[in-house]
């Protein structure tokens, strides 16, 4: 069976409620291990995720459905970033979660009950790039630790368009540190801030950039 008929399966709405209360994660990646260990790593390979594939448009009509809420595909995200992005195979994709996004989520799902969606993206989670400034808990830095400490004081235009949009903004890609604008020889994908980030098909090499996060996060799902 392939990714997209699993999801399209009568199942789904009970794997959701699954996944979300689900086993705990397998236990931290060595500190340095090999590309042999790396292919073999638990959470990218070997374990199915319920939302793989899904699009937008197929996760608000589920919503709509009542099958899951805004809140519970966060949690089943977030779940997801712990599994494969900070332990098992440790892509190091996302540079920061935002500890407010179940609480925003619950909050459109409220909204959604009693007014509708906001917008076309009403309670759908989004990562950015940690270039974008965002005027919340999260830290701005283009993965710098200069700018630890130093929050953005008001959201950019696409922070604060997606909002408006209805969109739960989950966290923040690491990248190639400036976006590459520091050295002709600088490694793509790699931060002072976030480390390293894994190209999800082949561990052992980077995944280019400068927005190697979002690559790697796309393409491991």
């Amino acid at each position: 069976m392939n990714r997209r008929a699993f999801l399209h399966g009568s199942a789904v709405a009970a794997a959701f409620t699954a996944a979300a209360t689900g086993q705990e994660p397998p236990p931290p990646s060595a500190q340095n291990p090999t590309p042999e260990d790396l292919a073999q790593a638990p959470g990218l390979r070997n374990e199915p995720f319920v939302l793989d594939e899904i699009t937008a448009s197929e996760l608000q009509a589920r919503m709509k459905s009542g099958a899951v809420s805004a809140e519970q595909i966060v949690e089943l995200y977030l779940e997801r970033i712990d599994r494969v992005d900070v332990r098992g195979p440790a892509l190091r994709a996302v540079i920061e979660v935002n500890p407010d996004a179940p609480g925003i989520a619950r909050s459109l799902d409220a909204e959604f009950k009693a007014k509708g969606p906001r917008g076309p993206l009403h309670g759908i989670p989004v990562l950015i790039k940690d270039n974008i400034d965002t005027a919340d808990r999260m830290q701005t830095t283009a993965g710098s630790l200069a700018l630890l400490g130093k929050p953005a004081a008001r959201d950019s235009f696409v922070a604060e368009r997606l909002r408006a949009a209805g969109a739960v903004i989950l966290g923040k890609t690491n990248l190639s540190e400036w976006a590459n604008y520091r050295s002709t020889h600088s490694t793509s994908g790699w931060s002072g801030r976030g480390g390293q980030t894994r190209n999800p098909y082949a561990l052992d090499r980077n995944p280019c950039g400068s927005s190697s996060g979002t690559g790697a996060g796309i393409s491991a799902n």
